[in-house]
């Protein structure tokens, strides 16, 4: 049988030196293009007119595992695909997978093919990091290095009009913002993306201490200027974030400007506690612009309850976390949630819009799951009464908790938290959303089934941020792994990690640096090499938000708008901010699920959660 080739090109090592590699041509053979665990599923998707038959051989050419496959119509990526999962465990070592006349790409199997993976979407939040240089020591290649962005940054109230004509007096302070996270592709800091983004960092490391110490959640394991100072890696950087997050709480008695309800007028009230929205440009920055040629003006903007609710929400699981290493700076962060927690109950309806230039509004008019997710993590941390009184008169206390995850959608935060800290909890509480996470994960396992590509989403139209929409699910379908054992949840886990290193209609690791056709062009003003040769290509471990078929806005997606199919709106473009911006929400996930992957390869660490 003639075999048509293609051959592995080295793109993870041209994003190491930072030189612009040729990559493959598009396979009709789509897999995770770093490798699969040997004791694990394995999962090819064959795009074909018809029936074929399909082996998979060592580097011997010996056959392993063979069958025969017959394509099915998929809607979402607009072709005949099959999916073919071979289970039997294999050694380490290097594959083929042939499928009629064509031949895959080398194909991986390794014991920890995540490992690596884990580290660097870990480094990637080090290099978001503003307030402070990023050292050529801590980086892969010297172009990464870079001066402090925005260093010692202080900032008042955003003063003047509104992109809706409405005018805000400024304030009489300035406050010492320094330091926290970028939040994407722009030099935006926003709490309520912070939130989402270090609770992922926090579970990820509470997961691994209750399973007992692992490889990816000890100290000295990355690369940053912390390692080696006897906390943790991941919990120097959430820290990192956290401190950034209590300098956006206002102080006591101090007078702040909000919209009224209906968004027309300012009113002055007294802002005890609550926390600003987010820091950020007054105006959109050009791309692509070095920090060290950023200067343009950046405000405070008006404090929102679903902020306030997102530091009351991670504060006191900080809290809770840090209790045994650091119990002062657990005090610190357990008052401030106390305090935010109040505020927002002082002010439910402070609302977020888009009447601002120069950010994200990240606008939110529903603040009943940030309301659960707050009170959840309190009520773990301190096991007080009012706060599981809280729980239990909200619509979220109930099997309905569990859902998606994202900024906007935080009550699975809460189900997640009350389902796996039960120490100061009602058993009847805790067992409901046991349920719920259990429930939530089986559904997710259905959609895996029904998809064509096999990973764990709804089926239909994409969003901005499907990529981190999808690993969010696999860290829903982790937990309830954690609390059941079944190991179709963490085959799914799986799935979804396959999904965004390559398994998808477009043969594309979404995945700065890992993959024989990996994401090199993200819409970032400083990973911008595409834009300007003078700017470096990406680090390795950036995800991509990854195909958005329902909000084709850029001008890039503006011109594929109703000729893509679902899954194949994206392209690897820096300009089309809608489908290929990077963002700290996106990359959360893509930790978490690196590292529970890893830790729970060859079937160890399920059910670890205490129950």
């Amino acid at each position: 049988m003639k075999v048509r080739r293609i051959l592995l090109m080295p793109f993870a090592a041209a994003l190491l030196t930072g030189a612009a590699a040729e990559e493959p041509s598009e396979s009709p053979i789509r897999f995770n293009q770093i490798g699969f665990e040997p004791g694990a599923q394995k999962r090819f998707v064959v795009e074909a007119r018809r029936t074929f038959r399909w082996s998979l051989r060592d580097a011997a050419g010996d056959v392993v595992a063979q069958g025969e496959a017959t394509p099915q119509p998929d809607p979402e990526s607009g072709e005949d695909v099959a999916a073919i999962t071979i289970d039997t465990p294999l050694p380490a070592g290097r594959y083929a997978f042939v499928a009629g006349d064509s031949e895959s790409r080398s194909v991986t199997v390794a014991a920890h093919p995540f490992r690596g993976l884990a580290r660097d979407a870990l480094g990637f939040f080090y290099q978001q990091r503003a307030g402070m240089p990023i050292e050529r020591r801590y980086v892969q290649r010297a172009d990464l290095a870079r001066p402090a962005g925005h260093r010692n940054e202080v900032a008042t109230c955003f003063s003047g009009r509104d992109q809706k004509g409405l005018v805000w007096p400024g304030c009489d302070r300035e406050i010492d913002i320094n330091g926290g996270w970028y939040d994407a592709g722009d030099r935006g800091k926003y709490v309520v993306n912070a939130g989402v983004s270090v609770w992922m960092l926090l579970d990820a490391y509470a997961r691994s201490a209750a399973a007992g110490a692992t490889p990816l959640t000890g100290d000295g394991i990355a690369a940053m200027p912390e390692a080696g100072n006897g906390i943790p890696d991941i919990l120097d950087e959430a820290r990192y974030e956290l401190e950034w997050l209590l300098k956006m709480q206002l102080p006591d008695h101090s007078r702040v400007a909000v919209p009224d309800t209906a968004g027309n007028k300012v009113r002055m009230i007294d802002g005890s506690g609550l926390v600003y929205h987010k820091l950020a440009d007054a105006h959109w920055a050009p791309m692509p612009i070095r920090v060290e040629d950023d200067h343009r003006p950046r405000y405070l903007y008006p404090p929102s309850t679903a902020a306030t609710l997102n530091l009351a929400a991670v504060a006191a699981q900080a809290a809770r976390i840090w209790r045994p290493i650091d119990p002062a700076f657990a005090d610190r962060c357990l008052a401030a949630a106390r305090r935010a927690f109040v505020a927002a109950l002082a002010h439910p309806a402070l609302f977020a819009d888009d009447r601002f230039d120069g950010s994200g509004a990240y606008g939110d008019t529903d603040v009943s799951d940030e309301f659960f997710w707050a009170a959840a993590e309190l009520a773990a941390t301190t096991g007080e009464r009012r706060y599981i009184d809280y729980i239990a008169a909200s619509p979220f206390a109930d099997r309905k908790a569990a859902g998606g995850i994202s900024w906007g959608s935080t009550a699975p935060l809460g189900t997640i938290t009350l389902a796996t800290q039960d120490e100061r909890l009602p058993e009847t509480l805790v067992a409901a959303q046991r349920r719920a996470v259990l429930a939530a994960a089986d559904r997710l396992v259905a959609d895996d089934a029904a998809q064509g590509y096999r990973f764990p989403a709804a089926p239909g139209p994409t969003q901005w941020g499907s990529n981190g929409a999808l690993l969010s699910n696999a860290v829903l379908l982790g937990t309830a792994y954690d609390l059941s054992g079944d190991g179709r949840y963490r085959r799914a886990v799986i799935d979804a990690l396959d999904y965004v290193l390559g398994r998808n209609p477009l043969d594309r690791s979404y995945v700065t640096g890992y993959g024989a056709r990996a994401m090199r062009n993200p819409h970032h003003r400083f990973w911008a090499h595409q834009l300007d040769p003078s700017f470096p290509l990406p680090p390795p471990g950036v995800v991509s938000g990854g195909p958005n078929s329902s909000a084709m806005v850029d001008p890039v997606a503006q011109r594929m708008r109703g000729s893509c199919a679902a899954l194949t709106c994206w392209a690897d473009d820096a300009r089309a901010y809608a489908l290929n911006e990077v963002a700290i929400n996106w990359n959360a996930p893509l930790l978490w699920t690196a590292v529970f992957a890893d830790a729970t390869a060859g079937g160890a660490g399920s059910a670890v959660r205490p129950h």
